[in-house]
């Protein structure tokens, strides 16, 4: 498993029967509605700041995409390497074949952090049928 699709799985891990195709992860959302998701770049070659989501319709293609940035989820962390006195910003690191966290290492709490926004984001694209299966509402009998 790839370090991109390992990083995945620890921010999705609540949902249910995701697919990793490359470095990408789909997860269904109904029966037409997917959601994909990756590492991106914002700029920097081998320097990745964000994720990018999509919310994909089977039968129409792309409904919506979002990128989110560690930055604006996790803000500037303190760490104790000298050479980043001010803090840095989380992003991971491709160098040759090898990726890894540069310096700061998110931790349970932050990656937590980014589902709540993977989930939110999935909610508005949820198909009816799937919120239904997986709601809490009790039944009413007469």
């Amino acid at each position: 498993m790839s370090f991109f699709i390992n990083e995945l799985m620890k921010c999705t891990e609540s949902f249910d029967h995701r697919k990793c195709i490359g470095n990408a992860m789909y997860i269904p959302l109904g029966e037409n509605n997917r959601l994909k998701l990756f590492f991106t770049t914002l700029g920097y070659a081998d320097h990745y700041e964000a994720l990018s989501i999509s919310a994909i319709d089977k039968n129409n293609g792309v409904l919506d995409r979002i990128t989110i940035k560690f930055e604006d989820i996790w803000g500037k962390k303190q760490v104790s390497n000298p050479n980043f006195k001010d803090g840095i910003t989380p992003y991971i690191w491709k160098d040759g074949n090898a990726a890894e966290w540069y310096v700061y290492k998110p931790t349970p709490r932050d990656m937590e952090l980014l589902s709540e926004q993977i989930s939110d984001y999935a909610e508005l694209f949820m198909e009816q049928s799937m919120e239904l299966k997986e709601s809490d509402y009790p039944t009413m009998s007469m």
